[in-house]
């Protein structure tokens, strides 16, 4: 797995489809989980998963995850670190390169509004756990990218 982060646009979607001109792409929402990447799986056809953040924003808007508990964290975290796993594993089969496509937010500001600072720390766990699991992560910005694993 090949992880591009960097920050709104910075220019992480033109790097990819630069180096990956024939790759599929599977946008993470409310209804694209992403425990469903894997149905997006094609052999020998990269695949890029991008809306990381707004993904991360519907899970956290869904009834069941408005509750600022840490348990409740952890268990978010532990889903998609198994599917994550599960993805990972199955794209080797295949021989799919998977991409995901993740936003950098906060650089260090950390908003007044308990759901906010919320998604900034889920999406930055994701990023963490996604970096723990790539073989290569780039950092974008301003078009520019540098290799940081």
């Amino acid at each position: 797995m090949q992880l591009f982060v960097g920050g709104a646009c910075a220019g992480k979607r033109d790097v990819v489809a630069a180096r990956f001109p024939y790759a599929i792409g599977w946008r993470l929402a409310a209804t694209h989980p992403f425990s469903d990447c894997q149905q997006a799986l094609v052999a020998n056809t990269p695949l890029v998963i991008t809306g990381v953040l707004e993904w991360l924003h519907a899970v956290l808007e869904s009834a069941e995850n408005r509750t600022e508990e840490g348990a409740n964290n952890d268990t978010l975290r532990q889903q998609w670190q198994g599917d994550m796993t599960a993805l990972c594993q199955r794209a080797e089969e295949l021989n799919a390169p998977l991409i995901i496509i993740a936003t950098e937010v906060g650089r260090g500001i950390v908003p007044m509004q308990p759901e906010q600072r919320r998604l900034r720390d889920l999406n930055g766990w994701f990023v963490q756990d996604a970096t723990a699991q790539a073989e290569q992560v780039w950092y974008v910005r301003h078009g520019l990218v540098m290799a940081i694993k």
